[in-house]
């Protein structure tokens, strides 16, 4: 038998396995306080769809249990998967993975916790990895199973929104999906595309976890190469912010910190990833109606925002005047698999250059959306808004005199239009030469910013704000400075 060094040898492995309802209710109790739950009220309702042993040791069972959130306000049942430990006692150090106590009619307690953070639950995992085997109903396909280090032990990494991931020694990272959908995940996918591709701006895939939702063979979670040592490039965009505003005299270009050099190779980087799945994945061209589709499509999401956002209402007009233009374009536009939720803090800074993570999409859109083609417009727009939040994230809360506001101003450009010049050389295409698209598609992303800043952060309300301002202004032909 396994003996687990986070659960105390000296108690047993529980006899009295509590009985799906009493589950659920702890269940209903626990998953609203949790950061990747999508909800956080008191849940009703709540089903247990699938639960099924992992295996057993002499202090621990493990289950891995999938569960369905009634629809409700409007949305349809959501699925979320568990992975759950039942011990009779649990030591202090894991209070926080407790998820709750079920006493049996004996009066014995079993005590569900968290099983992630189980050594013994993820070295299971990381094994049958390694060697293409199930575990329980959860079938473990190996993909390059000799750059897997069963041994590493794994750490749960804090933090994360909307999953969660354990890292194994330096070399290797399990991502398991919290919220599921009946079908194969885009991390998945894309990540097998581009390792295929040999794309160097991507993890390698080691393998991927799969499950059965609704009858239909689903990703729980991939294995893929960590980037050990590498910088967050948020952090380190932020970090070049700071730098320009501390030097009173010097030009972005002047400052130590300067990050336009890096902001060009991420833009190689981006354009060498959209090259290489368009030609394992394929694309499509779309042309008149479909165009205008799309279009219509922006134009109902961003008019929904501004009618709950007062900031935009006034702005509404001329938002859906904006799309409306474009959607009478008479241009075809490609469409294709995209990263779909790219931003600065989706990119690593390796050793070696820019890595890009995280391909699953946008989390609050559905599984076919993210699965779906594309223009590679999308992901340009979403990173030249996320230079925008760096350039201008110390202003909020403060009373920026006009030095910060141009140094911020000054700051965005230039790295805007670095990140432009590197991703026209590598693709042969200058997204700014199609000033019109990329507009439509900033102005999108600007909208649902507004939306989230003001449900999440009132206060940085006024970056989207004033960027959809700027955005809605005449035209000046942005040659890649907006």
């Amino acid at each position: 038998m396994m003996t687990d060094p986070h659960i105390d040898a000296d108690h047993a492995r529980p006899t009295f396995i509590p009985p799906d309802d009493e589950l659920a209710a702890l269940l209903a109790d626990w998953l609203p306080a949790q950061r990747w739950f999508a909800g956080r009220t008191a849940l009703t309702g709540i089903t247990i769809t699938t639960r099924s042993r992992l295996l057993e040791t002499d202090v621990a069972r493990f289950e891995h249990v999938i569960v369905r959130i009634p629809a409700g306000s409007g949305l349809p049942s959501r699925y979320y998967q568990l992975w759950l430990a039942l011990t009779t006692e649990l030591p202090e150090r894991l209070a926080n993975a407790l998820v709750g106590i079920v006493t049996d009619p004996a009066g014995t307690t079993v005590q569900v916790s968290d099983a992630l953070h189980s050594h013994i639950l993820t070295g299971a995992l990381l094994s049958a990895l390694a060697e293409g085997r199930s575990l329980g109903d959860v079938a473990a396909h190996a993909v390059s199973p000799e750059l897997i280090d069963a041994s590493a032990a794994g750490l749960v990494i804090s933090g994360e929104q909307s999953n969660t991931s354990i890292v194994f020694g330096d070399s290797t990272i399990l991502k398991l999906f919290r919220r599921l959908e009946p079908g194969p995940n885009p991390d998945a996918e894309v990540h097998l595309a581009l390792s295929g591709a040999g794309t160097s701006h991507v993890a390698a895939l080691l393998g991927e976890l799969v499950g059965e939702l609704e009858g239909v063979p689903t990703t729980l979670g991939v294995l893929t190469q960590f980037f050990a040592n590498s910088a967050d490039g948020w952090m380190t965009a932020t970090a070049s912010v700071r730098d320009l505003m501390a030097e009173g005299d010097l030009r972005a270009d002047e400052v130590g910190g300067d990050f336009a050099p890096e902001a060009e190779r991420l833009g190689k980087a981006v354009a060498e990833i959209h090259r290489d799945l368009a030609a394992a994945l394929g694309t499509r061209q779309i042309v008149g109606a479909e165009v205008g589709e799309m279009l219509t499509a922006m134009a109902a999401a961003a008019a929904a925002t501004a009618a709950r956002v007062p900031e935009l209402q006034a702005l509404a007009p001329s938002i859906a005047a904006t799309f409306a233009a474009v959607s009478q374009r008479t241009e075809s536009v490609t469409l294709q698999r995209i990263h779909g939720d790219l931003h600065l803090g989706q990119t690593l800074r390796t050793l070696t250059g820019w890595a890009i993570i995280d391909f699953e999409g946008e989390p609050s859109k559905t599984l076919e959306y993210r699965r779906a083609l594309h223009s590679p417009m999308r992901d340009v727009a979403g990173m030249v808004r996320s230079f925008d939040y760096a350039g201008h994230h110390l202003l909020p809360g403060t009373s920026p005199d006009s030095q910060h506001l141009f140094r911020s101003a000054e700051w965005t450009a230039r790295n805007r239009g670095a990140f432009l010049a590197g991703y026209t050389k590598a693709s042969g295409t200058d997204p700014a030469a199609d000033a019109d698209m990329l507009r439509v598609f900033e102005l999108d992303k600007a909208v649902y910013e507004v939306g989230y800043e003001f449900d999440h952060r009132p206060g940085w309300l006024g970056i989207p704000l004033q960027a959809v301002e700027k955005l809605l202004a005449p035209p000046r032909r942005q040659e890649g400075t907006s």
